[in-house]
Parts: structure tokens; sequence; C-alpha cells
């Protein structure tokens, strides 16, 4: 699975939102300013052909279910990301973060919290 554009990740948040749908139920889910019905039916074919959906079909429109669950993306999407702009480094993540003053004293507390005391 490759990386979507801005406007396939905006389709993909509205169909994990549905769970499963057809494009008008994800249309109806995206804020204004909505991409047009074809727009976005094209983002949703191209999406199953990278198979981040599937789809079956019912009477004369499609219903579409995501193939990936969006916390598998996120962490596919973050791995990815750390790797190409930190160099595989979540410390020099943080530290960016830090730097451009985006994170607080008491969010890096709560963080070395939950590295400290996981959930089981």
């Amino acid at each position: 699975m490759g990386k979507l554009t801005q406007q396939e990740e905006e389709a993909m948040q509205a169909v994990w939102q549905c769970g499963s749908g057809s494009v008008k139920d994800f249309l109806d889910q995206i804020a204004e300013p909505r991409p047009p019905y074809t727009t976005l039916a094209s983002t949703i074919k191209n999406l199953e052909r990278k198979a981040f959906l599937a789809s079956e079909k019912i009477g004369n429109t499609y219903r579409y279910v995501p193939a990936i669950k969006e916390q598998e993306y996120k962490k596919r999407f973050m791995n990815g990301f750390v790797n190409d702009y930190f160099e595989n480094s979540y410390k020099d993540l943080v530290t960016f973060f830090a730097n451009e003053k985006k994170i607080s004293a008491s969010d890096l507390k709560e963080i070395i919290n939950l590295i400290e005391n996981p959930k089981k």
C-alpha cells in the first residue's frame, strides 16, 4: 500500500467515519467545500485499486468498506513520515515539536508517563 494523496486521505476519513457506504454517504461526511460527486467517485475507485477499499455491488450502486483500519494506516503513515523526515528518530520528531513550541513540558510529562506506565 502506497501513500495517499490529501484528497484520498480526506475520502478515507469519510469512509472510516461511516464504516461502510456509498459514494453519496461519504460525500455527506466531508465538510464544505465538498468535492463534486464525480471527483469523489474517482477518488474512491482509486482507493479501491490501491487496496484501501473493498466493494460489493448492490443493485445499481456499490457499497464500499475499508480494507485497512484507520489505526493501521496511522501507524504506517507515521512510521514512513518519521523515516522520511526525521531519519527514523522519534526523539528528533519530539525535539522538532519542542523547538517549534508545539508541545509543552506538561505534554512531555504525559508522554513520559505513558512510556513508563504502558496500558496492558
